[in-house]
């Protein structure tokens, strides 16, 4: 199988240092100073689970053909993502790929639908906290590292690349689980990562400082509520509290951790604040709710930037 990771920063760094570990023929393409540091450095995890290196790696800052993938990894930030998909498109795209999009929000599947018309989709979550740091070394933090990958459409059959591409990772040690319930995944995840990204940013704390701040907590919590009450309105059934599952989680996670929202913040980079608090804002006014949190997150943030 040959996969393609577009995109090379905190989760296809992470997938593409396992996906290293197996047999797959795997190509890198990023650009700027992070497509310099690999391809004179390599690639190069920290994890508590696993520390990994791998010195030559196949990367590219461009590519004139993307028809003889079997599997692309798409993990560009969400600002970039339609220029990313207008450039396979254009790059003798093969409808047959397999396109798993590892976007924050809830958007991406169908853009990719959209933009490649794509006759089969695939939704695709990274649950994990990493980045790259100034030498595009990728770090892990914490042990979270759990990743989806499934049809939107329950009535399509089992792909069988797919369903090898995560039996070769799990023999190598990343927990990727092929799943039929991927909207909920989708979704599950976007409860947690509106407030994450949004609050952290907001406050300029860690999670674990924001957590100890019982006024803070509760607005937190608040936010998580008010994109779970966004998820009814699009008909997405938990057989589970969400909100009481991420409290349970976040308990475990470590002080210090932080999003890569609020990193690409201290770095003056962009943001990806209009796809998380914006999108819930804006989709909750069609629905006639109040996202109160979420608003005061993107007004805020956005004064400050």
């Amino acid at each position: 199988m040959k996969i393609l990771i577009y995109g090379v920063g905190g989760i296809g760094g992470f997938i593409g240092a396992f996906l290293c570990k197996t047999e797959f023929e795997i190509d890198f393409l990023s650009r700027g100073k992070t497509f310099f540091n690999l391809k004179n450095h390599g690639l190069n995890l920290q994890s508590r689970l696993e520390n990994l290196k791998f010195k030559n790696i196949n990367i590219f800052d461009k590519l004139e053909d993307f028809s003889n993938y079997d599997l692309i990894i798409l993990s560009v930030k969400l600002y970039d993502f339609k220029d990313c998909l207008i450039n396979i498109k254009n790059k003798n795209y093969n409808k047959k790929t397999i396109i798993l999009p590892f976007q924050n929000g809830i958007f991406a599947e169908q853009l990719v639908r959209d933009y490649l018309s794509n006759r089969i989709n695939y939704g695709a979550v990274a649950q994990i906290s990493s980045y790259l740091d100034n030498y595009s070394k990728i770090i892990h933090k914490g042990k979270l590292a759990t990743f989806f990958v499934g049809p939107i459409l329950k009535s399509n059959k089992k792909n069988k690349k797919l369903l090898n591409f995560c039996h070769k990772l799990l023999e190598v040690g990343l927990d990727i689980r092929y799943t039929e319930k991927i909207n909920q995944k989708l979704w599950d995840k976007f409860i947690f990562l509106s407030a994450y990204s949004g609050m952290t940013t907001l406050t300029k704390m860690t999670i674990g400082q924001i957590f100890d701040n019982s006024t803070l907590k509760e607005m937190f919590v608040q936010a998580m509520n008010e994109t779970y009450k966004l998820s009814k309105e699009y008909g997405v059934f938990f057989e589970y509290d969400p909100i009481e599952r991420w409290q349970e989680k976040i308990s475990s996670m470590p002080y210090d951790m932080t999003s890569s929202m609020f990193l690409d913040f201290k770095n003056n980079k962009r943001l990806e604040l209009n796809w998380l608090s914006g999108s819930v804002v804006k989709l909750s006014e069609g629905f006639k709710l109040k996202p109160v949190t979420h608003k005061k997150i993107l007004e805020q943030i956005s004064l400050i930037k």
